[in-house]
């Protein structure tokens, strides 16, 4: 089964939601139009859109409220892939150009720039000053990251507490935000509502987590990419963190870059068979799985209906995601 069948119930509410976000990248601007348009059109999960319509459908849901916070969520989203391609240098996402490579860096990087304006001019509609501040919040937080993941490239000496608090801020706050912002926007209760931001957060470490994995377990067909590219621009996952505790593998990883420029697909390919033969893989399903059970746990008080059933579906799904 896929992701997009657990939440297939949603696709009215969904299609709602990637009409306003192309009303929302409306420039007046050729290029800037084109680019945001060449963006969206390249699609995604809109997995962050899902977790704010699920949230906000266990308390009192109004459309115009969940849309105008899905659509901030997914701006940001959208926002920061384009920056993430920029700094990782690369040229294809889901099978196809990015516009960084379409466009060039300056472009992209202005692209980015329009978009997030988007998403704060976007949530001005929604009159709460908490749900503002929340989602501010949230974007320093992940501008924190991005410059983490720039800083630690390459950096071989990193600890798991590193790549921990990296992941959180790439990606599990944008998605304990859409959860918590969605129940905000249909008064759910306080309480709920934070139970709600740490099911989204712990959802957003195995999701991670378990994207780091297939990085090096998914073939170049299922990732639209090359299996390893993660690695090669200098990213150390957790899969990585786990098979340098094995010494010849360190050993190899350190001889393999220690010139990135000259890596080969020969030694990639090496380097890849070494870190399978490992525990590292299994290792990082099992802490994914520890975030997961995290995540159901924090539902236990939320009352039984269809959204909670699908959240919980979904943080069964992920647990499962071989590809």
């Amino acid at each position: 089964m896929k992701l997009t069948k657990t939440y297939g119930h949603l696709k009215k509410e969904l299609d709602m939601i990637e009409y306003a976000l192309a009303d929302a990248i409306q420039a007046e601007h050729d290029t800037l139009r084109e680019t945001s348009t060449q963006l969206l059109k390249a699609g995604g999960k809109r997995i962050r859109p899902v977790f704010v319509l699920l949230c906000g459908q266990l308390g009192e849901y109004n459309a115009e409220r969940v849309t105008t916070v899905a659509v901030s969520l997914e701006l940001i989203h959208m926002a920061s892939l384009v920056h993430d391609d920029v700094i990782d240098d690369a040229a294809l996402r889901r099978g196809e150009p990015t516009i960084k490579q379409l466009y060039g860096n300056r472009t992209a990087m202005y692209t980015g720039d329009f978009i997030l304006a988007r998403a704060l001019e976007n949530i001005t509609k929604l009159k709460n000053p908490s749900a503002h501040r929340i989602l501010s919040g949230t974007m320093v937080q992940v501008a924190k990251g991005e410059i983490e993941q720039i800083r630690d490239k390459y950096n071989w000496n990193q600890n798991l507490r590193d790549y921990l608090r990296r992941i959180k801020r790439k990606t599990a706050l944008l998605i304990a935000a859409s959860c918590k912002l969605g129940a905000i926007a249909s008064n759910v209760d306080e309480k709920r509502a934070a139970k709600l931001f740490w099911y989204g957060y712990y959802i957003g470490m195995s999701y991670q987590i378990i994207d780091d994995i297939l990085d090096f377990t998914a073939s170049e067909r299922e990732l639209g990419k090359p299996a390893g590219n993660d690695l090669l621009q200098g990213n150390v996952t957790l899969p990585v963190l786990l098979a340098m505790q094995d010494p010849s593998f360190e050993r190899q990883l350190r001889e393999t870059f220690a010139d990135p420029e000259l890596v080969t697909r020969t030694s990639m390919d090496n380097l890849l068979d070494s870190l399978k033969q490992t525990d590292a893989i299994a290792a990082s399903y099992r802490i994914s799985n520890q975030y997961l059970q995290k995540a159901l746990k924090q539902l236990d008080d939320i009352p039984h209906n269809k959204a909670k059933h699908t959240l919980q579906s979904i943080a069964k799904y992920i647990g499962k995601r071989r590809s």
